[in-house]
């Protein structure tokens, strides 16, 4: 992944072992997508699927041939596409629940390339996808860069307690936000600024067992999709990684969209 693209995960202080040490100079990193390999394996395994073989990452699965012969994207995993939640009371989802396509976002609101696509790219996506029902965007939050990005991500969550979650999302990723820091007087000025009624509210709810097991979740789900940086995505099932340009996104969208068209239109030929 283009280095411009997204921001890596800190690595561990800790000491290897000598067998870890051993292990990692037989065996080179891969530079893959982040669902690759043993990760795909235990990222199935977490989705409660019996049984997935990696080898498949090169190639689109077919439908049964009942519903249709169309193939699914280049490197979209059937299984993924299950972490989309859907449910239409999510404050930190937008578009309609069932749109055909969910595009997940795992990102961090310290990471500057998060915040250039919250900028530049996904308005436009919204505008777009969102704004005639193609799209559904659903967030989760992945803070890497220690307490003040965990802080930050509970923050937002009570945000969306309130209904401001977009709103607290754009005054976080507002061009020099990140710089002033995500302190608690500053996080309470940016709920004021997204329009967060109750701020008392908003300070209990932020500290919450609640927001941190929210948080918690979210990015638990990421490191077990084998994410390594922000932002990452994945879209119908089909991983993306890094602050890619739009074409690259509206083309991601697009061929979702067209398979998931696809699949529904298999069923209603069959049934003539």
């Amino acid at each position: 992944m283009s280095k411009s693209q997204g921001t890596p995960a800190p690595k561990s202080t800790s000491k290897p072992s000598q067998k870890s040490k051993t292990a990692q100079k037989s065996k080179k990193p891969s530079r893959k997508p982040f669902v690759i390999g043993a990760v795909v394996v235990a990222a199935a395994v977490v989705l409660g699927v019996a049984s997935y073989r990696a080898s498949d990452s090169g190639s689109a699965k077919k439908n049964d041939a009942s519903a249709t012969a169309a193939e699914a994207p280049e490197g979209t995993f059937p299984e993924l596409e299950k972490l989309a939640r859907r449910d239409a009371k999510d404050p930190l989802a937008q578009g309609r629940a069932d749109a055909p396509v969910v595009m997940i976002e795992y990102a961090d609101f310290k990471c500057s390339y998060c915040g250039k696509f919250a900028r530049d790219t996904e308005p436009e996506l919204v505008k777009k996808y969102v704004g005639d029902g193609t799209l559904r965007v659903e967030w989760r939050n992945m803070p890497i860069f220690g307490a003040q990005s965990e802080a930050a991500a509970r923050a937002a969550w009570a945000a969306g307690q309130q209904g401001r979650f977009w709103q607290f999302h754009a005054a976080a990723y507002a061009k020099g936000a990140k710089e002033k820091g995500f302190g608690a007087d500053r996080l309470r000025e940016l709920a004021k600024e997204a329009g967060v009624a109750d701020l008392d509210r908003f300070v209990r709810d932020a500290d919450s067992d609640a927001a941190k097991a929210s948080v918690k979740k979210d990015q638990d789900e990421a490191y077990a999709l084998g994410a390594s940086s922000t932002p990452s995505f994945v879209i119908n099932g089909r991983p993306l990684a890094g602050a890619q340009p739009l074409d690259t996104f509206a083309q991601a969208i697009d061929e979702a969209a067209k398979y998931k068209a696809a699949q529904t239109a298999g069923p209603k030929a069959a049934g003539k």
